[in-house]
């Protein structure tokens, strides 16, 4: 059930690097980078923060993805 980003993209297109990006949002490089590897799902707080950079909404640039069950 991972959530899936275009952190890393959105990112690119206002030329912000992951230091520059958890600096804007109050948390470290490393947990930018975790977001965007899909290691580390951020809390909704943060999700919004994150969003608000961009002027987008939370679903632009996160997407949540069940797994399918057989059966």
């Amino acid at each position: 059930m991972p959530l899936n980003n275009c952190l890393k993209e959105y990112r690119a297109k206002i030329n912000v690097n992951q230091t520059e990006m958890g600096m804007m949002v109050g948390v470290s490089r490393q947990t930018i980078s975790q977001i965007e590897r899909g290691d580390y799902s951020p809390s909704v707080t943060l999700a919004l923060k994150i969003a608000k950079i961009f002027n987008a909404s939370v679903e632009d640039i996160f997407s949540y993805e069940e797994d399918q069950v057989d059966g």
